[in-house]
């Protein structure tokens, strides 16, 4: 379905962001970290930007699908900085303030680690499917349609830590989207 020129695809969403304030946590003692959630629009509406994380000893996320992102860094101004550096190193992709729909709330794991840890995640849109260039921290990416994703909602049994156990996520395109990024991408949907 081709776009109207001018119209803004995302304008739902970014008026869905705009009335709500995000909830922030107390990032005192905390790691922190960022993630993008990436949108382009798609034939059959927004489509979602995923990655599949190389399957690398010692990582506690190796092989999962999540989106791009990491910890913050020294030299990162704040965790928005955080997230577009991380985006860009990851995948390629250079994200602006123009691109910026808003962020979500704060989250943290529900199976904590070794120190807390603070993620916030930030909603970009773009015109089209950006070009990537991926690192070897990822794998492959997926685009997803938002409006699939519902739908494919199921229980999943994983492994956690040696342990086989039931969550809830999203099986679509081959992925099970679950974990952190499962409870992202609900957010995101709830405000759609």
């Amino acid at each position: 379905m081709a776009r109207a020129r001018g119209t803004d695809p995302f304008a739902r969403l970014r008026r869905g962001l705009a009335a709500r304030q995000p909830v922030r946590a107390d990032e005192t003692g905390r790691r922190q970290a960022a993630v993008a959630l990436i949108l382009s629009p798609g034939p059959r509406g927004p489509e979602a930007l995923f990655i599949r994380r190389a399957v690398r000893a010692g990582d506690p996320w190796s092989g999962h699908v999540g989106l791009p992102g990491g910890g913050r860094e020294p030299a990162d101004a704040d965790l928005y900085a955080a997230a577009v550096r991380e985006t860009r190193e990851e995948v390629g992709v250079t994200l602006t303030q123009n691109s910026l729909l808003g962020g979500l709330d704060d989250l943290s794991p529900s199976m904590p680690g070794p120190a807390p840890l603070l993620i916030r995640p930030f909603v970009f849109g773009l015109p089209e499917r950006p070009a990537a260039r991926l690192s070897d921290e990822v794998a492959g990416l997926l685009w997803l349609n938002l409006a699939e994703l519902p739908a494919a909602a199921a229980r999943s049994v994983v492994e956690i830590r040696g342990d086989l156990v039931e969550v809830d996520g999203y099986v679509l395109g081959g992925a099970l989207i679950w974990g952190l990024t499962y409870r992202i991408v609900r957010g995101l949907l709830a405000l759609l």
